[in-house]
């Protein structure tokens, strides 16, 4: 059974997304992004998922 511990996200700045990632902690990496963008915030993309189809919706996402 694969394990859905893998979270989607836009970091954003106002309305504008930065970047889109993916995470097991978001707090984490909101922190690590805000040394970049002081003023973004991150919102997470749908539910957890599991590490591989995390990295399949990063992959596309970057391609666009």
């Amino acid at each position: 059974m694969s394990v859905r511990n893998t979270y989607k996200y836009d970091f954003k700045i106002g309305n504008k997304i930065a970047h889109s990632g993916i995470t097991k902690d978001l707090e984490r990496r909101e922190t690590e992004h805000q040394v970049k963008w002081p003023k973004g915030h991150i919102v997470s993309v749908g539910n957890r998922t599991t590490e591989e189809a995390a990295r399949e919706w990063e992959e596309s996402k970057h391609k666009s």
